[in-house]
């Protein structure tokens, strides 16, 4: 697809959710999210390759790292319960489901050489295990025909990735199982061994079969990811039916060095596709999600004939889109999104395909024409999908997001659950317009925000190290629905980019410029200062903090600035090494005396466990309006909260002695706000913006998808 028609995709697609009301298209929205730590609390949990029963009413799931298979009741979609759990004596790699049965593939392998694995069947009801099958090898992905009475599983003997590079060949070789089902009873005894060496051109003598799926003609196509091959195979007799490599494509316009900047004028010539999961569109054509394992990554999906003809190559699109909504992961950008987990599903008159995007922490939903797709929307999933099930009788999808970083205080694995009806879509809630080049303007990790002082619905932004050799000022156009970045300007030091900079606040500085807050880090050589920037974004002036304060830093600094009659007043986010326990300082800076003044502001009493900081100080009529929040997420956040301190108290003491205690008024509780997105509770409310006519405006900081699923909400109130 050329790049002008990607764009222009990208761009009409990302207005439906204004026109969507209007029309009343269908389109999905998350309705709930699972957190899987409900089934399995104790150690790593996870859901990877997910399965719905055939009334539509359970999930089930993979859980790899807590060796069990985990079960949702979604009899309410709104309100998935834990429904059980199955410990095993191995690794599951997939289930799916026939009737009343789960069947779970389940890798036992004592290590990369001496391989085995498992078929375990599971009473859907009970939970009790029927039967188990020895399967001679590591098990990737399982799939049964439509009737029932077929089931495939890759036999992958995966790889040794610290063995000679991961270079191929590695023994033992892969290869695909049949077996055969009666009235619904496993028939153990045939267990049909097909061979797939001999057939790819790379590394041939050695296949790693990776993904699995039937036909209505009880064909199973199989992906060989590192071989780069696709399979056709006969479901009943076991016979190859053809098979041809997947090729190799080239993208340009992207982005391919992980520096800390968004530039798309990067290009991969000739880059393998390394398929992962492929789906049929119908009995002749296959979509493929090309993953990249070993030297690929094409970034893309492809459309597939039966033959080996390319009749589709989505090229840079879903980069594009993920840029747009600000879900680049710059920081593992060697396969960009990664497209891993696909999805095909007919609702109403609609034949749908999903494709996850593993980096990216998005699903992109297209309608399926018979020929070129016509790209719908894309969803915020949990961090890293890599399942997905569809519904299309109960008009629901289902996402498994198989990253469990609790252990770091982070985010836990979670089954997110939507629902296709008419009306408009919820996410995205920010977006990016394109630039001079025709790429959409590249941005991440918004962290402080400030109100344009004459035009409503008009605000500036910052966003932080994530991106930390672009510092950048954009300019947001929250009156669009939804809110459009339609500006960026990079924040320079003479011509060049401006380093050492981690930006977390700006405010007007009431000549057309901007006073900007970067966060220091000593030990970084990040220095804690205010930054003076004309509307071109050239630095006019830096201001280091005193260096009375330093001797007391700690490296959660200045998280937002506010100008108050001539005064910058900073907010530092944590009690450094001179504060007393639960106060925190408001730093002021004179412009005009070049006097550092302060106060303290009291915090709210933290959780065990917890830290309480703030993130955002903005002025609005009398008052100074400040995010406080804690540091938790999801189901563990109890603290997301605006507060407001009287203008008439920010009268600054000298630094080194006693300071002033402000009080502070509760203004609203964003947690509510935060659960409105139906995903988990994010932890970085970071910018709050109000305009001349009272209008709040709330951003959180995605992280650049940095151990994040990305998502970052907008929402707006009003104040007094």
């Amino acid at each position: 697809m050329k790049r002008q028609g990607v764009l222009a995709m990208l761009a009409a697609s990302l207005m439906m959710a204004t026109a969507a009301s209007a029309i009343a298209a269908p389109v999905f929205n998350r309705v709930a999210s699972f957190p899987v730590e409900l089934n399995k609390a104790e150690g790593s949990s996870s859901s990877e390759i997910i399965a719905a029963s055939e009334d539509g009413m359970t999930l089930v799931y993979s859980d790899s790292p807590g060796k069990g298979i985990g079960f949702v009741d979604i009899t309410d979609p709104a309100a998935p319960k834990p429904a059980g759990y199955v410990a095993l004596d191995g690794e599951p790699t997939s289930v799916t489901i026939i009737g009343g049965k789960v069947y779970a593939a389940i890798n036992t392998r004592k290590d990369f050489v001496d391989v085995s694995g498992q078929l375990v069947v599971i009473d859907l009801a009970t939970k009790a295990i029927e039967e188990t099958v020895e399967l001679g090898g590591q098990p990737d992905s399982i799939a049964h025909n439509d009737a029932g009475t077929l089931l495939a599983i890759a036999i992958e003997n995966e790889r040794d990735e610290d063995v000679n590079d991961g270079d191929l060949p590695q023994a033992p070789a892969g290869f695909l199982v049949l077996f055969t089902l009666a009235d619904g009873k496993l028939d153990a005894s045939s267990l049909k061994k097909v061979e797939m060496t001999g057939l790819a051109a790379v590394g041939g003598d050695d296949p790693e079969p990776e993904f699995v799926a039937f036909n209505g003609k009880d064909e199973v196509a199989v992906t060989m990811q590192e071989n780069n091959e696709i399979v056709i195979v006969d479901g009943k007799t076991g016979a190859v039916v053809t098979h041809f490599s997947a090729g190799a494509t080239t993208i340009e316009g992207v982005d391919t060095k992980r520096d800390g900047a968004l530039t798309f004028t990067g290009k991969k010539e000739d880059v393998a596709r390394e398929p992962d999961a492929i789906k049929w569109l119908d009995d002749d054509r296959l979509l493929v999600a090309n993953e990249g394992d070993w030297k690929g990554g094409s970034r893309s999906f492809t459309i597939f004939g039966k033959d080996g003809t390319v009749l589709f190559e989505s090229g840079s699109s879903l980069e594009m889109t993920a840029v747009a909504m600000g879900h680049y992961p710059d920081h593992r950008n060697n396969k960009g999104v990664e497209p891993e987990g696909a999805e095909v599903a007919t609702f109403g008159e609609d034949k749908l395909f999903f494709v996850a995007e593993e980096r990216a922490s998005l699903i992109a939903v297209y309608k399926d024409t018979g020929a070129e797709p016509e790209y719908l929307q894309s969803l915020p999933s949990g961090i890293s999908p890599e399942g997905i099930v569809a519904i299309p009788s109960r008009s629901l999808l289902a996402t498994a997001n198989e990253l469990d970083l609790r252990e770091d205080g982070l985010g836990g694995s979670h089954v997110m659950i939507y629902e296709r009806a008419e009306g408009e879509a919820m996410y995205p809630q920010l977006v990016s317009d394109n630039d001079a080049d025709g790429h959409p303007i590249g941005w991440s990790a918004i962290s402080g925000a400030v109100a344009d002082a004459e035009k409503p619905g008009m605000l500036y932004a910052v966003s932080d190290s994530v991106l930390s050799t672009q510092p950048a000022i954009y300019t947001i156009d929250a009156t669009a629905k939804p809110a459009r970045i339609v500006n960026k300007i990079v924040v320079k030091r003479g011509s060049d980019a401006a380093q050492k900079l981690d930006l977390e606040g700006i405010t007007l500085d009431g000549e057309g410029g901007f006073w900007l807050a970067s966060e220091g880090r000593s030990d970084r050589l990040t220095p804690h200062a205010l930054f003076r920037v004309d509307a071109e974004g050239k630095i006019l002036a830096e201001v280091a903090f005193p260096e009375t304060l330093l001797p007391s830093e700690i490296r959660f600094g200045a998280e937002g600035i506010a100008l108050v009659d001539g005064t910058l007043w900073v907010a530092i986010q944590r009690e450094w090494k001179d504060d007393p326990k639960g106060q925190v300082k408001l730093l002021g800076y004179n412009i005009k005396d070049k006097a550092w003044t302060a106060v303290r502001y009291p915090l709210e009493a933290a959780a065990e466990g917890a830290w309480n900081g703030l993130s955002e100080i903005t002025l609005h009529g009398d008052y100074v309006y400040l995010i406080e929040r804690d540091n938790q997420i999801a189901s563990k956040a109890a603290l997301k909260k605006v507060f407001r301190v009287p203008v008439a108290e920010l009268k600054g003491a000298e630094l080194g002695g006693d300071l002033p205690l402000v009080t502070k008024e509760e203004v609203r509780d964003l947690l509510p706000d935060l659960a409105m997105a139906k995903g988990y509770v994010v932890d970085k409310v970071e910018s709050l913006a109000i305009d001349a006519a009272g209008t709040a405006y709330a951003i959180t900081d995605n992280d650049g998808t940095d151990d994040s699923s990305g998502e970052t909400l907008f929402w707006t109130f009003k104040v007094e």
